[in-house]
C-alpha cells in the first residue's frame, strides 16, 4: 500500500524517512496553507463570522505538488504539529487535497523516533474538528482585533501600529512595570551583623528584639542596636538541627524552558525555541542515523509517558545506584488550565547523555539538550538531604540569628543543582556548617558590622520573567508566548537594553489609548478568560460561533465609542531629548532616526541643520573597513558604492586611485575544495557566489549558499535569489519551498 506522510517542516522528513522505510512517500507542507486573506477582514460578521479561507499567496506550487502526490498515494496521512494549530493545518491540508474522509486521516506523535512513529501510522484517526473550531475562534478574534482596533490607532498615533488580543496585554504588562519603578520611592534601611568566636569564627545577623521588631529604619537606631551589644556578652539562646529535604523540580514546560535557557544560557525566547525545534525535529546522529532527541517542545503539561518513567529508572539505576531513584516514581501535577494532550519536554532516550552526542550536535544546540536532558533525568531522582543547624543567639533584648547547611546526600542535585542565592536567602541558611554550638554557651564578640540600604524598584522583565507572568496569568498559550514577545519587540511597542524589556512611548501611548476605549480587550482577566473559552471549545462543550457572539456584542459598542472619541486629533510624538548641544544654535539636540542608524539632530531643523552621530548610528553612508591594503600606497582600504557596483577603494580615495574588485567572504566552505566561498559581482552589478581559488576550482553559483547542510546527502545547500526556493549543489533530489 502506498501511503503519503504530510508533516509541517521538510527537517523532520529525512528523519522519518529512515524510520518508515518503503511504502511511505514523505513531504512537507511548510507550515499552513490557506489563512484569511491580508487585503481584507475576511470574516463575515453577519454570516455567523465565516471565515474566508484562501490558498496563501506563493503556496500554489507547494498546493500542486501536494496534489500530485495524493493523487498517486492510496492512503493520506496528515502529521502536522501535535497541537491545535497542527490540527487545524491538516484540516486545510484535507480542504485543498479533496475532503476524502475515508482516504485521508490524521496522526500524530509526541517524539520523532521510530517506536513512536509506529505506534502513530498503527493508529490513524480523523481530523478533531472541536480543535479545528478552537484554532478558527482564536484566529477569528484576533483578525477582529487587529483590523478593527488598528484603523485607530493610524488615525490617532501613526501608521503601522497595531493591536492584538495578546500583544497588547503583553505591552500593558511591560509599561505597568517601568510605571511602577517611576513612581517607586527607596526607603532606607539598615542591616546588622555580628562576628562571634566559639570553637571557630561566624557571622550572626540580627534578627530582632525581644519585643518582635525586625526593621532598622535609620542610622539613629542602627548606632543605638550597635551601642547596646558593643562589649557585651553573647548567649547561644537555642539551637535547632534538622535533616531538610529538597524536591527535584519537574521536567520543563515551554514556558519553564524558556526562562531556564534564558537565566542560565542567555538565550532569548526566539534561540530557545529554535533549537528546540531542531532537537525535536531530527539531528543526524552520524552511523546512528537520524534521531529526534527531544519531545514536543510546545506543551504546558508535566506529564511523563510510562515508558519514559521506566526508561529513566533503568538509567539511573544502571549510571548512580538504588539509593538514587525514589521508592515509587516521581509523578508532578500540571496546572489547572494546562491542555495536558503532550508530555513535558524531556529527552526521547535517556541512555543518549549530552556527552555522547555532542560532537553532532552545535555548540546551541548540545547546551539546550544538555539543560533538558539533566532537568529530566534529576526529575526522576530522589531528593537531595541536607544538614541544617540554626542558632538564636542572644545579647541583651536583642536576637541574632545564624544558620548552614551541609549536603548529607546529594540526590538530584548531582545532575541538576537548581539551588540559587535567593533560595538560600529564603531559607536563612548559608552554603556552609557553623562551628559546633550548645544552648547556653558563652560567645566571644570579634566585630560589629552595620550597613545602609535602601529598597530597591521591582525588576523590568527579561524575556523569560514575562513569559511567567504571561502564564501565571492565563494569557496566551504555549506556542504564542514566543510570538507575541517578537511581535512587541519587531513593532517599536517594546525594545531591549541588554536582557530586560522596557516599553517605548509609542507602546506607552498605544497602551494608555486601548485602556481608555477597549478596556475588555487589554483586561487581564478577560483575556485569560478568553483562553479558558478556547479550551471549553476544544472539550466540546461550547459552540466557537457562540463566543464569537459573545465576544463582538461588548466589542462592537467599545468601536462605536472609540469611532466618536477618537474621530479628531492626532496624539503628538515628541522626540527624545539628548544631553548633546548644538555647536551652532545652542540648543539641546534631539534624537532622530534615518537611513543609516541614529543620530542627534537639531530641534531648529530646518533652520539648523546641525546633526551628529548617536548610539553607533551616522548621518553619512557609513565606509566598511577591509583587511586589505592599497596596492599604490599600502594605506587601508574601504568598502565603497560605485555606478558599477561595490568596489574596495583606498582611503585616501580619489587622491590615490587604488582599487580592488568587490569580494566579500561569505564565512562558508566551498564544497569542492574547502576554501573560503566569496561575493563577488559582474559589470553590471549582479551578484554571483564562487571559489576563492576560482577558475583553479570552477564552483560558482547565481543561488546564495546557506550554512546548513543538506539534511539528505550533507551536501551544500542553495537558496534561490528571490524565491524562498533551497536545493542541493549536488542535485540529489533534495528540495525545500518556504
Amino acid at each position: 500500500m502506498n501511503t503519503l506522510i504530510i508533516v509541517e517542516s521538510p527537517y523532520k522528513v529525512p528523519t522519518i524517512k529512515s524510520y518508515l522505510g518503503k511504502g511511505y512517500k514523505v513531504t512537507a507542507c511548510n507550515g499552513h496553507v490557506r489563512d484569511l486573506p491580508k487585503s481584507k477582514l475576511g470574516v463575515d460578521i453577519e454570516n455567523d463570522f465565516a471565515p474566508d479561507y484562501i490558498n496563501i499567496r506563493g503556496k500554489g506550487d507547494l498546493i500542486k505538488a501536494l496534489r500530485k502526490e495524493a493523487k498517486g498515494a492510496d492512503r493520506i496521512f496528515l502529521a502536522t504539529d501535535p497541537d491545535r494549530e497542527g490540527e487545524a493545518i491538516a484540516w486545510h491540508l484535507s480542504s485543498v487535497l479533496g475532503n476524502d474522509s475515508k482516504k485521508i486521516k490524521r496522526i500524530t506523535f509526541n517524539e520523532v523516533t521510530k517506536s513512536a512513529l509506529k505506534e502513530a501510522v498503527s493508529h490513524p484517526r480523523d481530523i478533531d474538528i472541536k480543535l479545528v473550531d478552537a484554532q478558527q475562534a482564536r484566529r477569528i478574534l484576533d483578525r477582529l482585533v487587529g483590523y478593527k482596533i488598528s484603523p485607530f490607532l493610524w488615525k490617532k498615533i501613526k501608521s503601522g501600529l497595531s493591536a492584538g488580543r495578546v500583544q497588547s496585554v503583553a505591552t500593558r504588562i511591560v509599561v505597568e512595570r517601568e510605571r511602577e519603578i517611576r513612581e517607586f520611592v527607596p526607603k532606607e534601611y539598615w542591616t546588622i551583623s555580628a562576628k562571634l568566636s566559639g570553637d571557630d569564627t561566624f557571622v550572626a545577623k540580627y534578627y530582632g528584639d525581644k519585643d518582635g521588631k525586625k526593621d532598622i529604619n535609620n542610622e539613629a537606631e542602627a548606632s543605638a542596636i550597635l551601642s547596646q551589644c558593643e562589649g557585651k556578652t553573647f548567649v547561644v539562646e537555642g539551637v535547632k538541627k534538622a535533616l531538610k529535604r529538597r524536591k527535584p523540580m519537574p521536567p520543563f514546560t515551554t514556558s519553564t524552558l524558556q526562562q531556564e535557557a534564558n537565566r542560565r544560557l542567555n538565550f532569548q525566547s526566539r534561540r530557545t525555541m529554535m533549537v528546540a525545534q531542531e532537537l525535536y525535529e531530527g539531528i543526524n546522529l552520524g552511523e546512528a542515523g537520524m534521531h529526534g532527541l527531544i519531545t514536543y517542545m510546545r506543551t504546558d503539561s508535566l506529564r511523563i509517558s510510562d515508558d519514559a518513567t521506566a526508561a529513566a529508572k533503568a538509567f539511573i539505576l544502571s549510571k548512580y545506584g538504588d539509593k538514587y531513584y525514589p521508592s515509587t516514581p516521581n509523578v508532578f501535577k500540571s496546572k489547572k488550565n494546562s491542555q495536558d494532550a503532550h508530555e513535558a519536554i524531556r529527552p526521547t532516550d535517556p541512555t543518549r547523555t549530552p556527552d555522547s552526542v555532542k560532537g553532532k550536535l552545535s555548540n546551541d544546540q548540545f547546551k539546550l539538550y544538555k539543560l533538558i536532558w539533566e532537568r529530566f533525568i534529576a526529575s526522576q531522582m530522589c531528593p537531595a538531604e541536607f544538614d541544617t543547624m540554626i542558632c538564636d543567639i542572644a545579647c541583651g533584648e536583642h536576637i541574632f540569628r545564624a544558620g548552614g547547611y551541609v549536603v548529607r546526600f546529594a540526590g538530584y542535585m548531582s545532575v541538576y543543582d537548581d539551588r540559587t542565592e535567593d533560595s538560600d536567602a529564603e531559607d536563612g541558611l548559608s552554603a556552609a556548617s557553623l562551628p559546633l554550638l550548645t544552648e547556653g554557651q558563652l560567645l566571644k564578640l570579634i566585630k560589629m558590622l552595620s550597613e545602609q540600604h535602601f529598597t530597591q524598584p521591582p525588576p523590568r522583565y527579561t524575556e523569560g520573567t514575562l513569559t511567567k507572568i504571561l502564564e501565571e496569568k492565563g494569557i496566551g498559550r504555549p506556542s504564542t508566548f514566543l510570538p507575541t514577545i517578537t511581535t512587541i519587540t519587531g513593532r517599536g511597542y517594546v525594545k531591549r537594553n541588554g536582557k530586560v524589556l522596557v516599553p517605548t512611548e509609542i507602546g506607552e501611548i498605544t497602551t494608555d489609548l486601548l485602556m481608555d476605549n477597549f478596556p475588555s480587550i487589554i483586561d487581564y482577566n478577560y483575556t485569560a478568560d478568553m483562553e479558558e473559552d478556547l479550551e471549553r471549545i476544544c472539550r466540546g462543550e461550547i459552540p466557537y460561533v457562540d463566543v464569537l457572539k459573545d465576544f463582538y456584542v461588548d466589542f462592537a459598542k467599545q468601536l462605536s465609542a472609540a469611532d466618536e472619541t477618537l474621530a479628531e486629533g492626532r496624539i503628538t510624538i515628541a522626540p527624545t531629548e539628548t544631553d548633546i548641544i548644538c555647536e551652532k544654535c545652542g540648543c539641546k539636540m534631539v534624537e532622530r532616526v534615518g537611513k543609516f542608524g541614529k543620530f542627534a539632530g537639531c530641534p531648529n531643523y530646518p533652520t539648523c541643520k546641525n546633526t551628529k552621530p548617536l548610539d553607533g548610528g551616522t548621518t553619512e553612508e557609513p565606509k566598511t573597513a577591509s583587511e586589505h591594503k592599497c596596492p599604490k600606497c599600502g594605506k587601508p582600504m574601504y568598502l565603497r558604492k560605485g555606478m558599477y557596483g561595490s568596489f574596495f577603494a583606498c582611503e585616501d580615495y580619489p587622491n590615490c586611485k587604488g582599487t580592488l574588485t568587490f569580494r566579500k567572504d561569505t564565512g562558508i566552505n566551498c564544497p569542492k575544495c574547502g576554501k573560503m566561498l566569496v561575493v563577488k559581482q559582474t559589470k553590471t552589478k549582479k551578484t554571483f557566489y564562487s571559489c576563492e581559488d576560482y577558475p583553479k576550482c570552477d564552483f560558482s553559483s547565481w543561488d546564495i549558499p546557506q550554512e546548513r547542510k543538506c539534511p539528505s546527502c550533507g551536501g551544500l545547500v542553495l537558496k534561490k535569489k528571490n524565491k524562498e526556493q533551497y536545493e542541493c549543489y549536488k542535485k540529489c533530489g533534495w528540495s525545500e519551498s518556504k
